[in-house]
């Protein structure tokens, strides 16, 4: 029985949301066995050839995107937001993490207008500030026993160098026609060096080789969500709005803060739980703002 074509998308979608969102809880797992930007690296490498297995296969351009532009995506992308949210998970929280990695449409606004010159505008704001809300929420400054730990900054941090990935991706699509699989090849491929020498010059814990669990969890970090999940996200834009698919990204934090709370014990506290939900208000916003 062939699969109807009108259930493709929504399977793309509910298989993305899954494999993306408990992909924190498979990576905090993973540093049980292996240094955190060990773990990052060994992740990019399996996802850098997945996805150049895919290109082969589909018989695209592997011509290399203009080399300054995807240098910088990769040192954004790549080593930037990949290497502080795994530092981010050593000591935090995987559903935490995520959230605050996935404050990135936020850090775009500003970046946008520092770079691009586009204004924030009246919805935007009230996205903004909601989002601020439920930051102080999450990090709960008014408690004297607890204050914003590293963990928290080098999430945020990831969340501001993703943004900053997407304001140079925007700009590079802006002024040149790039295949977006083979550009996201290229800028893994370039970030991936840096990374290594991160790894190199402060390394983590040693690493258990011979642990099956590190290898389950390294391959479906880079093959399952660093290969293939990139794939399945490229179809589902030619499928959606990009509204929409704004929109449906938020459930990826959900469920990776729900995995957590089932998998790993990670129950968040009530301001956290408020936060949390600011935020989702938050982007819902500003992904309805998009599709209009």
């Amino acid at each position: 029985m062939s699969f109807p074509a009108s259930w493709r998308a929504p399977a793309l979608l509910l298989a993305l949301w899954l494999i993306w969102g408990y992909n924190w809880v498979v990576s905090k797992t993973g540093l049980h066995w292996m240094g955190a930007l060990e773990f990052a690296v060994g992740r990019t490498v399996l996802a850098t050839l997945t996805l150049g297995l895919i290109l082969l296969g589909s018989r695209r351009a592997l011509a290399p995107p203009p080399w300054r532009a995807t240098l910088w995506l990769g040192l954004t992308q790549t080593t930037g937001f990949t290497g502080l949210t795994h530092l981010a998970l050593v000591a935090g929280g995987a559903g935490k993490v995520s959230v605050l990695a996935y404050t990135m449409p936020f850090w775009t606004l500003p970046l946008a207008w520092l770079w691009l010159g586009e204004r924030v505008r009246g919805g935007q704001w009230l996205a903004i500030g909601l989002a601020l809300l439920g930051l102080l929420a999450i990090l709960e400054p008014w408690r004297a026993s607890h204050t914003a730990g590293l963990p928290e900054v080098l999430a945020l941090a990831g969340g501001v160098s993703w943004a900053a990935s997407a304001i140079i991706a925007k700009q590079l699509r802006a002024s040149h026609q790039v295949d977006v699989l083979a550009l996201t090849f290229w800028q893994m491929l370039y970030g991936l060096p840096p990374l290594l020498a991160l790894a190199w010059l402060w390394p983590g814990a040693p690493t258990a080789w011979a642990e099956p669990g590190l290898w389950l969890t390294l391959g479906f970090a880079g093959v399952f969500a660093g290969g293939i999940g990139w794939l399945m996200w490229l179809m589902l834009l030619g499928r959606l709005s990009a509204g929409a698919a704004g929109l449906n990204v938020l459930i990826i934090p959900a469920i990776a803060v729900l995995a957590a709370w089932l998998q790993l014990g990670e129950q968040p506290s009530s301001a956290e739980c408020i936060g949390m939900a600011l935020i989702a208000l938050a982007l819902t916003l500003l992904a309805l703002r998009k599709s209009r």
